[in-house]
């Protein structure tokens, strides 16, 4: 199941999804997953996330209830570095992914980063976060922490592709979409449903 919502506003698919999950469960807190990298659309699907869904992930102080859980996932791409062998006329071409020193180093400072914003965003909000590092192809490592963490919400950003870049590079939320093992929220950047709305006129 998947469902598209908008960043910004008031929008029905969340009071939708909110009212399902409270009937589902009146005192059953949700484990919610948010993809995230480096990309302001990424960064929107979490603010909405804890916008909207705080009520059902968040920890309840006056209460002995037990809070769900935010979790923040990243996926480093494999890194694969080519060598091509020198003289004579071999053309072979080896693969490796030892990932070089200073490609390491920018890497963790990038994923540093990211996750401190993505903790400030989640915290001031008063939700109970754990962050995920994964390395690999980032549709199916998201897919397989999903599985094995038992989420019961995946959150992920939408890039905008058109038709055309989404016919040929696929994108990470319709992939999630299809082969993830739990519903499936994909937040619009702000204004594409508006900006499409308008043309419509």
């Amino acid at each position: 199941m998947e469902t598209y919502v908008d960043a910004i506003g008031e929008d029905t698919a969340a009071t939708t999804m909110e009212t399902a999950a409270k009937k589902k469960n009146d005192n059953k807190k949700l484990k919610v997953m948010v993809a995230l990298d480096e990309s302001k659309n990424s960064f929107d699907a979490l603010e909405w996330a804890v916008q909207h869904l705080r009520d059902v992930i968040s920890a309840e102080p006056e209460t002995d209830q037990e809070g769900g859980l935010l979790t923040l996932v990243h996926v480093h791409p494999t890194y694969l570095q080519y060598i091509y062998p020198s003289g004579g006329t071999a053309s072979a071409v080896y693969a490796t992914d030892i990932v070089p020193e200073p490609v390491r180093k920018a890497r963790e400072e990038s994923t540093t980063k990211l996750f401190t914003r993505a903790l400030e965003i989640s915290r001031g909000r008063m939700v109970k976060t754990e962050t995920m590092l994964l390395e690999g192809d980032p549709k199916e490592m998201i897919c397989q922490a999903v599985e094995q963490t038992h989420v019961d919400l995946l959150v992920v950003g939408n890039r905008g592709l058109g038709m055309i870049k989404r016919a040929f590079l696929g994108s990470v939320s319709d992939y999630c979409a299809q082969h993830a093992k739990c519903p499936v929220l994909i937040v619009r950047p702000p204004g594409e449903i508006s900006t499409k709305e308008h043309k419509n006129k």
